[in-house]
C-alpha cells in the first residue's frame, strides 16, 4: 500500500522541522520527560505544537519498520526460504542500522548517541526470535509492556533520582551526560515494533482472504479505542503518565506526555493518531491513486537516506559554523522548507540509483 509510504513520508517532514528547531532554534522545547520538565514551566503554544507534532515520528518509524519486515519476511517464509538464512539477514540488517548511532551520527554530534536508529536496529534483531511467536502472544507481550513498564521505571528510574544507570537506560529508562546520551531504550520501542509486525501479518492475511475485516475499519476502530484510552489516563492523571502529570486543563498540558521514556499515554496517543491518519490515507489512495514522484511517497521510500543526509548536514553545519540556537521558530520553518526543497529531488535521484544498483551493493539495501 502506498499509504504506508505516505505515512512514513509525512512524519519525515515533521521530523525535519523538529531537527531544524533542535539545532538552530534558541527557544526549542525539550521538556517531554518528568526528568527534564520543571513543574510550572511555560509551554508556549507554537513552540510546544512544533515539538509535539514530532512525537508522532518515532512510533511511526518503529511500527512501520515492523510492518515492512513482516510483509517481506512472511512472504519469504511462505516461499520456503531457509529460516536460518532469514534470521541471519534480520540480524545483519538490524546490527547495521543500530551501529549508525554510536558511530556515524555520534561522530558528527561530537558525543556518543544511542537514539532512534539504535532502537530500531536492536528491535529488528530481536524480531529474529519474536517472529516465531503467534500474533496473539505478540500482542499480549507488547500490551504487557505498555501496561507495566511504568512500574519498572518507578523502581529504577523515579523522578528526582540523582543517579542514572546506563544499563537501565539501554533497556527501559534514559541517560544523559556531557559525552553520552541514551534516550531510546529498547523495550518500549520493541513493543511498538512487535505491534507493527502483527499488523503486517494481518495485511497479508487480509490480502489472502483469511481476514474479512478491512484495514480502514480495523485502523479506525483501534485508533479511536487507543485515543479514548489516552484521554481516560490523561484525565485521571496518575499511573500511565510516566510521572509527567497534567498540571491544568490547557490543551498543552493534555498533550504534554512523556516520550523519554515513553509513557502509556504517549504510546496510546501517537499510535492512535497514526492509525486514524493511515486509515484516511488509505481512503485517499483509493480515490486518487498513487503518483510515482509524490513527495510523501518519495520521502517514505527513501526514509533512511533522508534521515542520514539531513541529520548529518544539520549537525555538521552547526558544528562547523557554531550556529547552535541562533534563530527563532519562524526561521526554523524557513530553513526546513529550504532543506525540503533540496532533499526532495535528491531523494528522487537516490531512489532511482538504488533501484538500479541495489543488487550490486551490500549496503544499498539497508539505506
Amino acid at each position: 500500500m502506498s499509504s504506508i509510504d505516505w505515512m512514513r513520508g509525512f512524519v519525515m517532514i515533521l521530523m525535519l522541522v523538529d531537527h531544524v528547531s533542535m539545532v538552530y532554534n534558541k527557544d526549542h522545547l525539550a521538556t517531554d520527560s518528568a526528568i527534564s520538565y520543571i513543574p510550572g514551566s511555560a509551554l508556549p503554544a507554537w513552540e510546544f505544537f512544533t515539538r509535539w507534532t514530532a512525537h508522532l515520528c518515532t512510533p511511526v518509524f518503529v511500527f512501520l519498520a515492523g510492518t515492512a519486515m513482516a510483509l517481506s519476511i512472511e512472504r519469504k517464509v511462505a516461499k520456503g526460504i531457509d529460516s536460518s538464512q532469514i534470521n541471519k539477514d534480520i540480524l545483519i540488517r538490524g546490527a547495521f542500522i543500530a551501529i549508525l548511532d554510536p558511530t556515524l551520527i555520534s561522530l558528527f554530534a561530537g558525543k556518543f548517541l544511542f537514539q532512534v536508529l539504535y532502537a530500531i536496529g536492536l528491535a529488528m534483531m530481536c524480531m529474529a526470535f519474536f517472529r516465531h511467536l503467534s500474533s496473539k502472544l505478540l500482542i499480549i507481550l507488547a500490551l504487557s509492556w505498555f501496561t507495566f513498564g511504568e512500574l519498572l521505571n518507578g523502581i529504577y528510574f523515579p523522578p528526582g533520582e540523582s543517579t542514572q544507570s546506563i544499563f537501565n537506560a539501554f533497556f527501559f529508562s534514559s541517560y544523559t551526560s556531557t559525552n553520552l546520551v541514551i534516550k531510546y531504550p529498547l523495550l518500549p520501542w520493541l513493543a511498538m515494533m512487535i505491534l507493527g509486525w502483527v499488523f503486517g501479518r494481518y495485511l497479508l492475511d487480509y490480502k489472502e482472504g483469511r481476514n474479512s475485516v478491512g484495514p480502514v475499519k480495523l485502523l479506525l476502530s483501534l485508533g479511536f479505542v487507543s485515543l479514548m484510552a489516552f484521554a481516560a489516563l490523561r484525565y485521571y492523571n496518575g499511573y500511565g503518565n510516566m510521572f509527567l502529570l497534567r498540571e491544568d486543563h490547557s490543551w498543552q498540558h493534555w498533550l504534554h506526555v512523556s516520550k523519554y521514556p515513553p509513557s502509556a499515554t504517549y504510546t496510546l496517543l501517537e499510535l492512535g493518531l497514526m492509525m486514524v491518519l493511515m486509515a484516511l490515507m488509505i481512503c485517499v489512495e483509493r480515490l486518487i491513486g498513487t503518483r510515482q514522484n509524490g513527495i510523501l511517497l518519495v520521502l517514505g521510500q527513501t526514509a533512511m537516506f533522508f534521515y542520514l543526509v539531513h541529520r548529518l548536514v544539520l549537525v555538521g553545519v552547526a558544528n562547523l559554523f557554531d550556529l547552535y540556537q541562533v534563530s527563532d521558530l519562524y526561521t526554523t520553518y524557513i530553513i526546513s522548507a529550504v532543506f525540503l526543497a533540496i532533499l526532495y529531488p535528491l531523494c528522487i535521484w537516490y531512489r532511482s540509483y538504488k533501484a538500479k544498483n541495489v543488487k550490486k551493493s551490500v549496503y544499498l539495501k539497508y539505506l
